[in-house]
């Protein structure tokens, strides 16, 4: 399935210290519900059959509900939102949304407690609201697949952000190193932990999704660091298809990760995974190097279909 990811507008009712849209939400406003309309049109003459609404906070978004609706009406199978998932603690918003089309609610933890979670969105209450929503999500009886970004102030709590996400029976979760870039990258040498630091918490925390059947994933984590986790390199399942952000229209994300926003050295053709390996983002390398990453040797292994 090919699927079109919509940046609806920059506006956030969390500040956090890994925005990679840094402060678009001040130079930038609202797309109009006319603007969604047509890159939904566009996208389905090229092909594209699922949709996520993002951000920015979709949810702030005065037309969501409609932009949804048209979504499916102009024949979208999938609608997801991707949100920070505070306004989900809201019943009835759950309701609204699920009733105009939506088909997979992705709101984002960052701690198993609020003191962690919080610290990273500066959103006093933000925890609370998360998980109430997650558990409104599952009472509608709503696909729910949650992300979670890996710096240094939550690293070591993955296991137990696992374990929580478990509880509150998610059908999916991905733990996503890092992108260096906007705020990000500004508060980068407090929020960037060396990945083989992170590998011991992070195979814990796959762990537990994987005993409990629930689909989990890890993202630029390159393929040479997960060894005996391949299946959960979440690079091999993210739908290839459009970005429309604030001002642009990137017509495939997945070239634009590979030949723009990671990057791979020399050294990677000679390991297995080179064709399917999108290495780290490109940052990563910049701050720390490229010691950690090894070439694994075996057959070669071929790359997704694209």
């Amino acid at each position: 399935m090919k699927r079109i990811d919509i940046k609806i507008g920059f506006n956030c009712n969390n500040l956090c210290d890994f925005c990679a849209q840094g402060g678009k939400r001040s130079r930038i406003g609202l797309k109009s519900l006319a603007e969604i309309k047509r890159t939904l049109e566009r996208a389905r003459r090229e092909g594209v059959t699922g949709a996520v609404f993002t951000g920015g906070e979709p949810t702030l978004h005065p037309d969501l509900v409609k932009a949804v609706r048209a979504a499916r009406a102009l024949g979208y199978e999938s609608v997801q939102v991707q949100t920070n998932g505070r306004r989900f603690a809201y019943l009835d918003y759950c309701a609204e949304l699920k009733a105009a089309g939506v088909t997979e609610m992705g709101p984002s933890l960052h701690g198993s407690t609020a003191e962690i979670h919080e610290a990273l969105t500066r959103a006093p209450g933000s925890f609370r609201e998360v998980v109430q929503g997650m558990v409104n999500c599952k009472k509608l009886g709503m696909y729910v697949l949650t992300n979670s970004v890996i710096t240094s102030v939550n690293y070591k709590d993955l296991p137990a952000l696992a374990r929580l996400l478990v509880h509150l029976k998610v059908n999916q979760f991905q733990f996503a190193y890092v992108h260096l870039v906007g705020s990000a990258w500004e508060n980068r040498k407090t929020l960037a932990p060396k990945k083989t630091a992170v590998l011991p918490y992070l195979r814990r925390a796959l762990d537990a999704g994987l005993a409990a059947g629930t689909a989990c994933y890890t993202e630029a984590i390159p393929f040479c660091l997960m060894k005996g986790y391949e299946a959960c390199v979440a690079e091999r399942v993210i739908p290839e298809g459009p970005v429309a952000d604030a001002d642009f229209y990137i017509e495939s994300y997945g070239d634009y990760r590979r030949n723009e926003g990671k990057a791979k050295r020399t050294e990677c053709r000679a390991c297995r995974w080179f064709a399917a390996c999108e290495g780290p983002w490109r940052e990563y390398p910049e701050l720390y190097g490229w010691d950690e990453f090894k070439p694994v040797k075996g057959k070669k292994v071929p790359g997704p279909a694209r």
